[in-house]
């Protein structure tokens, strides 16, 4: 994850989670907000509702691969968190990517 930064404090998933805005489908709910920093940030979220904590992980793995391949698809400068929903459990990479691309083009619709 060299090329982004990633949420790390309590306070900054808050902020995203209470002035962003958010869309969802079956596997995933993205959550975005614009900040001021000259590059974007990630932050993933599972709950312990998806699964033990490999199933979690596997999830989380999921996500963050999902996010570096398609970094150049993301506009910049802003903050994303990927809530996992239950429906992502058993699903291959594919699915996952293909639904998180299809969030990203609908945030964009919106913001633009």
């Amino acid at each position: 994850m060299a090329q982004y930064e990633r949420l790390k404090k309590n306070k900054e998933y808050r902020r995203v989670y209470k002035f962003g805005q958010s869309q969802a489908d079956r596997n995933i709910v993205l959550f975005v907000l614009a900040n001021n920093l000259g590059f974007s940030r990630f932050g993933f979220t599972v709950s312990k509702k998806v699964g033990k904590a490999v199933v979690r992980n596997r999830v989380r793995r999921l996500f963050k691969e999902a996010c570096r391949i398609n970094l150049h698809e993301f506009p910049q400068c802003r903050d994303y968190i990927l809530l996992a929903r239950n429906n992502v459990v058993g699903k291959n990479y594919h699915a996952v990517e293909k639904s998180l691309l299809n969030l990203i083009k609908r945030i964009s619709i919106l913001k633009g």
